[in-house]
């Protein structure tokens, strides 16, 4: 039964998820809350490693997911129950596309779908940043911005921020590397 559980919960998330990886982070996030397969802390921990390793994160959480719940087995039904909506939907959209693509209705379709997945992209950066830039009992217990604050967090946050859009040649596992290494020197873990 967890089996076939895994398959539909990442069956709805890889079918709803429009706009990438990054999109099912909302998804995932209340999947953690509904069904305790993983905390809000595993999440943080799914994405920094699903982002620091080859492969897409939407497949590499549900991996990650799937393994820690049901070890191989798991991984492989959970991985399974996310690819395979894409897999149907490529060939239906291609279908279609390869039919009406010069439609009206189909280019507003795909118009409205590329908002969709940017509020879902921004849905999820707000949830990273939460959750990575607040105290979280801090937050719990007050619900004020300004006391919960993780200013060395922040600050390398806005400084990366800073870096990364002036100097875009630098490959992103550098920037990864480089926020490891001083998340490790300066413990931003405790």
């Amino acid at each position: 039964m967890l089996l076939l559980s895994l398959f539909i919960e990442y069956f709805k998330i890889g079918l709803f998820a429009i706009g990438g990886g990054m999109a099912t982070i909302p998804f995932l996030a209340k999947l953690a809350a509904r069904t305790h397969w993983f905390t809000e802390n595993d999440l943080l921990d799914m994405i920094a490693v699903s982002e620091s390793t080859p492969g897409p994160i939407g497949v590499n959480t549900a991996t990650y997911v799937g393994f820690h719940v049901s070890d191989l087995i798991g991984m492989l039904t959970s991985t399974m129950g996310l690819v395979t909506p894409s897999i149907i939907v490529i060939i239906l959209v291609y279908s279609a596309l390869k039919k009406f693509g010069d439609s009206f209705y189909v280019k507003s379709a795909m118009y409205g779908l590329r908002a969709a997945s940017c509020g879902l992209i921004a849905a999820a950066g707000f949830l990273v940043a939460r959750v990575t830039l607040l105290d979280q009992d801090v937050w719990h217990a007050t619900h004020s911005l300004t006391g919960s604050i993780l200013v060395p967090r922040l600050i390398l946050a806005a400084i990366l921020l800073v870096l990364t859009t002036k100097f875009r040649k630098v490959h992103p596992v550098a920037w990864l590397a480089m926020a490891a290494v001083i998340g490790v020197i300066f413990h931003f873990g405790t």
